[in-house]
């Protein structure tokens, strides 16, 4: 999401004096979202660094910190749905670490799904996408507070998101070495 007086979509909303190309974004935030598909609860994290591995397992763990303590002991296994992304594929190795590390924190086996190459109309998270996106179309997200504004302001099946910032600086390419990888396969 880049910040800005851009205008989304070609059209201003209000203030109708708007750039008509976002070259030069100074400011950018990379979403990450979760539907829990049972209750439609949507959860959004804009992060301000790179999306990886760690990006999106701290992002699981904030989603689990919010859950309540009935709701979190009604789990006997958290499966989760990924899109196969570089970030998230199950041959990231600091991806599988992390997760590995956050199956233990919580004390609940994990099991990952994966969607197959390309299949946005199957997973709901990327409907959520197209829905903010329509959301806050000419809206001019001239700062971070504006663009959290707007995405708590939408609704996926009549719920408001669950929506938060991360200004946490997290490293691009994190790789573990064979020798450790081996422990976290054996998991």
């Amino acid at each position: 999401v880049n910040i800005g007086e851009y205008s989304r979509g070609g059209r201003t909303r209000g203030d109708n004096k708007a750039v008509d190309h976002d070259m030069g974004c100074r400011e950018k935030y990379t979403p990450f979202g979760i539907v829990n598909e049972d209750t439609g609860e949507l959860h959004l994290t804009f992060g301000s660094s790179a999306k990886t591995s760690d990006f999106i397992v701290d992002a699981l763990h904030s989603w689990w910190e919010r859950r309540s303590p009935d709701e979190r002991d009604t789990v006997a296994l958290l499966q989760i749905k990924a899109d196969n992304g570089p970030e998230s594929n199950g041959r990231r190795t600091q991806f599988l670490k992390r997760m590995v590390q956050f199956a233990d924190d919580i004390g609940k086996p994990i099991q990952l799904l994966y969607y197959p190459p390309y299949p946005r109309k199957y997973n709901p998270v990327e409907r959520c996408w197209g829905i903010l996106e329509k959301h806050w179309n000419g809206a001019k997200l001239t700062d971070s507070e504006t663009m959290l504004a707007w995405a708590k302001s939408m609704t996926w099946k009549g719920i408001h998101p669950v929506v938060q910032l991360s200004q946490e600086v997290y490293e691009k390419g994190v790789s573990l070495s064979k020798q450790a990888m081996q422990a976290v396969e054996a998991r």
